[in-house]
């Protein structure tokens, strides 16, 4: 059923504090998309944000036409909020998170569409019966949004992992039941990084499907409160990302599953910097080197990065020494941080106007073409 209709925590001041017109008519054809519109219809838009579709749907607070696409944007539903506050574990950012927040937001910047998706802890916590019932909630959750607010939402939905079967039949029903725009993933499970053989399944799914792959940073259990006052945002979210950036091309995952469109957050993490220790690696280790067959900086260079809280000279000038401006796609990591920062820190960097549409949206429409409507 096609939902959408027309249209983790995270951060340094996270860890210190911080379509296009599908309607209902793409429902029918089965008994449980029927079932699942049938419900959106039951809750409706007045559930979820009680008197804001008019505002949702009105123009944007900012000069112009509202066009970019937030491709980092995180939610948190009631029910993931409920379950999760036992455990004390959630910072005020999500627990406060509500859609009006995110619109308003939005509507300051010009962002049209935020892709949502669930930010750390995540959905699992060693029991794969509640994991796979949470991450079903949340990616629901994320569909109502979808079409309750036309054009302001897509969802990349989240996964049950480390449980691979759970999570290949979540892959199923989300990608084909409430039509996400992609899959979410962590950047590590545990001590294992995304280009573990435990995972091979998963990505073997994505890629028959060439699915969008976005991922998230987390902190490994290897590597939690080793600076005594520095959370792990801080050092361990771009640390993390490399190390799963690693896992996947020295692994060979990235050679051999050529179809996942992956997305990483925060430029890439320590990545750019690291990128000429990366390519000298294979030159002594022959095994590694069959392993990347067309080279490092080849694959590195078909991967995309985000601009979540790397919208300033540091992160960007050493990201795109290593990928041109089309690989570089606009991504705010709301509600640790909003958009109109990552607005001005893109436009103070310097980039002329046509780079500043390809990052705001022209290089997100490639992969979620659904969204030019």
């Amino acid at each position: 059923m096609r939902l959408a209709a027309a249209g983790r925590n995270e951060g340094p001041g996270a860890g210190s504090s911080a379509d296009g017109g599908q309607g209902t008519a793409a429902f029918a054809g089965s008994s449980p998309r029927r079932k699942f519109l049938a419900g959106v219809a039951a809750l409706g838009a007045s559930a979820l944000i009680p008197g804001r579709r008019s505002e949702a749907q009105a123009p944007a607070a900012v000069p112009g036409t509202p066009h970019r696409i937030d491709v980092h944007h995180h939610l948190a539903p009631p029910r993931y909020i409920a379950e999760l506050a036992p455990k004390q574990i959630l910072q005020p950012p999500t627990r406060n998170w509500t859609p009006a927040r995110s619109l308003e937001d939005m509507d300051r910047a010009g962002v049209a569409t935020a892709i949502t998706s669930i930010t750390t802890p995540g959905v699992w916590f060693g029991d794969s019966a509640a994991a796979r019932r949470l991450a079903r909630e949340c990616n629901e959750y994320a569909a109502r949004l979808v079409v309750d607010f036309p054009g302001r939402f897509g969802a990349f939905a989240a996964m049950p992992m480390p449980d691979v079967e759970s999570s290949l039949r979540e892959i199923a029903y989300a990608l084909d039941t409430l039509k996400a725009d992609g899959v979410g993933l962590f950047t590590s499970y545990g001590d294992k990084w995304l280009g573990d053989p435990a995972f091979t399944p998963v990505m073997e799914e994505l890629n028959r499907r060439k699915a969008l792959l976005y991922t998230h940073p987390t902190a490994a259990t290897c590597c939690r409160n080793l600076v005594p006052d520095i959370p792990p945002p801080v050092i361990e979210y771009g640390t993390d990302t490399t190390r799963t950036i690693a896992s996947l091309v020295f692994s060979g995952t990235a050679a051999r599953f050529p179809d996942i469109r992956f997305i990483f957050s925060h430029a890439g993490g320590t990545m750019p910097f690291l990128t000429e220790r990366f390519t000298r690696l294979p030159l002594a280790n022959k095994e590694l080197e069959s392993r990347v067959p067309k080279g490092v900086v080849y694959e590195l260079r078909k991967f995309h990065y985000d601009t979540a809280q790397a919208a300033h000279p540091m992160a960007l000038a050493s990201l795109l020494k290593l990928v041109p401006v089309s690989q570089v796609l606009f991504g705010t990591d709301f509600p640790f941080r909003n958009s109109e920062d990552h607005v001005k820190g893109l436009i103070d960097y310097g980039f002329n106007a046509s780079d500043l549409r390809a990052i705001d949206r022209e290089n997100t429409l490639r992969l979620l073409p659904r969204l030019k409507a």
